[in-house]
């Protein structure tokens, strides 16, 4: 195994990710620099202190993150909270590189792609705009599709968390609408683009009025369980890439 140069890890997530065609809530790309050579990849959901001291453990030297440490227009006044986490970067030598939207919306390694072919979706079609940019994706289930029972089965065993379902669908599931997060606010265009279901992470306290008047089920699976997919697998592609060791670290949020 032979380290690898950290631009180099950084332009293919570049051409990969293609994070300029997003206008985000927050910086995508690196946040912290830290070692010019990179052995081991660390992956993780959200940037914080556990996350940062279990990456520290494992020796690595790149973290990679969907939820980075800036929001907005980029850093403002350091609180006592960021001091501490860019502590453990700093005293480690890790840089930090961080991938929100083009993590949800990649049709291969993105959260919402890979949690629609864990349902069984053989046909994906992109949906909900950001910014003229689709995130999501509408899920085509193959055959007659699923029991909704079984569906709402699936998705706790692939998030490993029992969801919270307002379950106002039809019996039978062809058409699911999926935006990992917090992506309630797209309810209303998965009801217009013909979905039965709709996936995501957080619920809005409207939505179950909205998913009943609509006759739709809604499946809230968990923000941080919904969202663990596309990072992981692109640790994993970057791994094989390199040639590097690569870790996921999972630190469970109910939320």
């Amino acid at each position: 195994m032979v380290p690898a140069d950290l631009p180099d890890i950084l332009r293919e997530i570049n051409r990969l990710l293609q994070p300029a065609r997003f206008q985000d809530y927050g910086p995508n790309g690196l946040q912290v620099p830290g070692q010019a050579l990179v052995s081991t990849i660390a992956t993780g959901v959200s940037a914080h202190v556990e996350l940062f001291e279990l990456a520290a453990a494992a020796h690595t030297e790149l973290v990679i993150v969907h939820h980075g440490l800036f929001w907005g227009a980029g850093p403002g006044p350091i609180d006592a909270a960021l001091k501490r986490r860019l502590h453990i970067l700093f005293d480690a030598d890790m840089a930090l590189a961080a991938y929100h939207l083009p993590l949800d919306a990649h049709p291969e390694i993105g959260n919402n792609a890979l949690l629609a072919r864990a349902l069984g979706a053989e046909e994906l079609h992109p949906f909900a705009l950001h910014h003229d940019e689709p995130i999501g994706f509408i899920a085509e289930l193959p055959a007659e599709g699923l029991p909704c029972a079984e569906l709402f089965a699936r998705v706790e065993q692939i998030t490993s968390r029992e969801p919270l379902v307002f379950d106002s669908g039809p019996a039978q599931v062809r058409r699911v609408a999926i935006v990992s997060g917090a992506g309630s606010d797209y309810l209303a265009d998965a009801v217009a683009a013909g979905a039965e279901a709709f996936v995501t992470g957080e619920p809005a306290e409207r939505v179950m009025a909205q998913a009943r008047e609509a006759g739709v089920h809604f499946i809230a699976a968990g923000h941080y369980a919904t969202e663990t997919f596309g990072v992981m697998r692109l640790g994993e592609y970057l791994a094989e890439r390199f040639d590097l060791k690569h870790v996921f670290l999972d630190v469970p949020n109910p939320v």
